[in-house]
Parts: structure tokens; sequence; C-alpha cells
């Protein structure tokens, strides 16, 4: 089994939920997101919210120890291109294949898809950088 830092698989998914909390605010793209998801601005403030943070959290700690195993014994280079591979290749695509069933517009899918892929690549630098 290859050495994981885990501090770093901590960070990286840390950097996941910070670019979502820029990405998906006023500042870029709350309110197209809002648009193409249908969600008001009461859904969006509406369920449990502690449940969805700390649930939206494990799965990107998820995320992170998985990507950490996947670009282990890589260089730098390599991990953020495995990385960017596997947000776009698999994330982005995935969930396009979804919103193309779900009928959802090409900004849900250019938003959440840009979302993922981003955060990918940060997580593989993290993990790169941090060994």
């Amino acid at each position: 089994m290859p050495a994981i830092n885990w501090l770093a698989v901590i960070a990286a998914a840390f950097s996941a939920f910070i670019i979502g909390g820029v990405w998906y605010s006023p500042l870029l793209f709350a309110k197209p997101w809002q648009r193409a998801a249908g969600l008001t601005d009461e859904t969006v403030g509406s369920g449990n919210i502690a449940l969805i943070f700390g649930l939206a959290f494990v799965f990107s700690l998820l995320m992170s120890a998985n990507l950490a195993f996947f670009v282990a014994g890589t260089d730098l280079g390599m991990a953020i291109f495995y990385a960017l591979a596997a947000g776009l290749g698999w994330a982005a695509l995935g969930l396009g294949v979804i919103a193309l069933f779900e009928r959802r517009p090409p900004a849900y899918f250019l938003i959440n898809g840009g979302y993922l892929t981003v955060s990918f690549a940060v997580m593989g630098l993290i993990l790169g950088l941090w060994r």
C-alpha cells in the first residue's frame, strides 16, 4: 500500500470546500447555478444545512483520499495531470451524462463540471506538493 499523507488529504478536502464556497457564491456562479439547477433562494437556504455541509465534507474527504491513492508515487506534474483527468474525464463527464438524462441546461453541466474539474486539479496540486 502506498504511503499517504493524511494531513494532505484533509487539506485537499478543505480546498474543495473553499473552492465550492467561492464557486457557488454571488461572486461567481450563484445565480446562474440556481437557475440551471431550478433552485430558488428559499430552497437553497432550506433543509438541514449542517447535514448538507457535513456530508459534503465527508464526500470531499473520500474523494481526496481516493485521489491520494490514485496519484501516489507520481511526480507533481503527473499528480496534477491525473487529478485533472479524473476531475474532467470521470467526475465532470459523468455528471454530464446524468445532466443529459435529467434534461438539465448546458449551464448546469458547465458550472458543476467546472467546479469538479478545478477542485480535483487543486486537490492534485496539494497532494502532489505535500507528500
